[in-house]
C-alpha cells in the first residue's frame, strides 16, 4: 500500500456533458494513497441542469477536504500547508499557473485523453470523434503552463470503429487512464519513470464548443453531420426542427440519398432529412419537452404535422 500524500485537481468530466463516477478518485484512495485535498472547478460545481457533482460525492465518502476556489492561486498558501510532494489532475478545467505546480516537488500529473501532442485543448473527445480519426488514446503528462504540453510518461492507444460516442469514449479513455496512472505513479514519485518531451511539430488543438455549436448545418455533408451527432451528445446536441417542432437528433446515420439541403423525406417509417451530401437517416431523436424516442414514434405521433412532405 502506497502512503504518499496527493493533491488531486479535478472534477474528472472529460468531455462537456458527460457523466462520471470519479473513479480516479476512488482508485487512489483504494490503492492506499493519501489524499489531502480535492480543488475542483468553481463553475462546474454548479453544473449544467444542477447536476450532483460526483467527486463531491466521493470525496465526503472517504472525508477529503473538497476546495472550490475560484482561482488555485487563490488558496496557494492552503495547498502548500498539506505538504503533497506531487499532484494529480483530471479534467480540472482551468489553466493551473505555474506558482501552483511549483508547490509539489514531483509536480502535478495529468490524465489527458488524446495521443499527445495531437488534440491539445478543451475538446479533445469531440475532436477526434469530428475529424473521424481511426485511433485515439490516452497520455500519462507532467501539467506545464502552456495547454496540454508538458512531457509525457506513458501513452496507451485505442483504435476507433467510427461509431462511438462522446459518452462511450470518455468512459473508456478515463478507465484506461487511471490505470496507467496507478501504473506509474510509483516510478514517476521514485524517478524510475521519466517523461519524454512532446513534439511541437505536430500539435493539434481542439476549439471549445458553444451551444450555436449544435445548430444543425444542412448544407454540411451527411457522414460530418453524423459525426456532430455523436460528438455533441449530452452538450450541446444536435438541434434542428422537423414539421415545426424543436428536436435533437441522437442516433442517426448516413444514407446514400440524394436531395435539397435540409428537405425532410418520410418513406413508410423511416425519416431522412438531406444534406449537401448524401442523406442522414435518423433513427432517434428527442423532441423539446419530451423523452427520447425512435423516428418511428415520432412519425407516428405528429403524422398531421408532416402531410405536406413528400412521400417517396
Amino acid at each position: 500500500m502506497m502512503s504518499e500524500t496527493i493533491l488531486f485537481f479535478g472534477n474528472e468530466r472529460l468531455a462537456t456533458g458527460v457523466a462520471t463516477s470519479a473513479s480516479t478518485l476512488e482508485a487512489l484512495v483504494q490503492a492506499g494513497y493519501n489524499i489531502a485535498a480535492v480543488v475542483s472547478n468553481y463553475e462546474t460545481a454548479r453544473s449544467r441542469k444542477s447536476r450532483d457533482l460526483e467527486i463531491a460525492s466521493v470525496a465526503s465518502k472517504h472525508n477529503i477536504p473538497l476546495l472550490l476556489p475560484d482561482k488555485p492561486s487563490n488558496i496557494s498558501e492552503q495547498l502548500k500547508g498539506y505538504g503533497a510532494k506531487i499532484g494529480v489532475l483530471v479534467a480540472y478545467g482551468k489553466i493551473v499557473p505555474q506558482s501552483i505546480i511549483d508547490i509539489f516537488p514531483h509536480g502535478i500529473i495529468n490524465i489527458h485523453p488524446s495521443l499527445l501532442p495531437l488534440h491539445r485543448g478543451p475538446t479533445p473527445i469531440e475532436s477526434v470523434i469530428l475529424e473521424g480519426a481511426d485511433k485515439t488514446g490516452v497520455s500519462i503528462m507532467q501539467l506545464s503552463q502552456a495547454m496540454d504540453a508538458g512531457p509525457v510518461f506513458g501513452q496507451s492507444e485505442v483504435i476507433l470503429h467510427g461509431d462511438e460516442t462522446k459518452q462511450a469514449m470518455a468512459n473508456t479513455l478515463l478507465d484506461i487512464g487511471q490505470t496507467m496512472l496507478l501504473e506509474l505513479l510509483p516510478g514517476i514519485i521514485s524517478g524510475d519513470v521519466v517523461a519524454i518531451p512532446q513534439d511541437e511539430a505536430h500539435a493539434t488543438y481542439g476549439q471549445l464548443l458553444s451551444k450555436s455549436d449544435g445548430m444543425i448545418d444542412w448544407t454540411k455533408s451527411a457522414v460530418q453531420l453524423e459525426r456532430e451527432i455523436r460528438a455533441f451528445l449530452g452538450w450541446p446536441q444536435s438541434r434542428t426542427t422537423i414539421a415545426g417542432k424543436d428536436v435533437v437528433i441522437t442516433k442517426a446515420r448516413v444514407t446514400d440519398y440524394s436531395g435539397k439541403p435540409g428537405h425532410i423525406i418520410t418513406e413508410g417509417k423511416q425519416l431522412m432529412i438531406c444534406c449537401s451530401e448524401d442523406a442522414l437517416y435518423v433513427e432517434r431523436l428527442k423532441p423539446a419537452g419530451k423523452n427520447e424516442m425512435t423516428s418511428e414514434a415520432f412519425l407516428a405521433g405528429h403524422r398531421h404535422l408532416l402531410e405536406d412532405l413528400k412521400k417517396i
